[in-house]
C-alpha cells in the first residue's frame, strides 16, 4: 500500500535528508502531473491532490523539526 509510505508517522521516522529527497521527488511528480493534466487526460486525477497533500505533510514535519531544534 503506497499510502502507508506517505503517512505522517512514516514520514516522521525519516531522516532530514530522506524527507528532503521525498519532497524533491513529490514536487517533480506534481509538476509532471500538472503538465500532463494540461496536455492530456490524467489516468487518476486524484494523484494531483495526493501529491499536494504529501508535499504539505513533508513541509509541516520539516517546520516542526526546525521549531523543535530552535527551542
Amino acid at each position: 500500500m503506497k499510502d502507508r509510505e506517505n503517512s505522517a508517522s512514516a514520514l516522521r521516522q525519516m531522516s532530514d535528508e530522506q524527507l528532503a529527497a521525498s519532497l524533491r521527488e513529490a514536487c517533480t511528480k506534481l509538476f509532471k502531473l500538472r503538465v500532463q493534466s494540461q496536455t492530456d487526460r490524467l489516468d487518476a486525477p486524484t494523484e494531483v491532490r495526493r501529491n499536494r497533500r504529501l508535499i504539505a505533510r513533508i513541509k509541516t514535519i520539516q517546520g516542526q523539526r526546525v521549531t523543535a531544534s530552535a527551542k
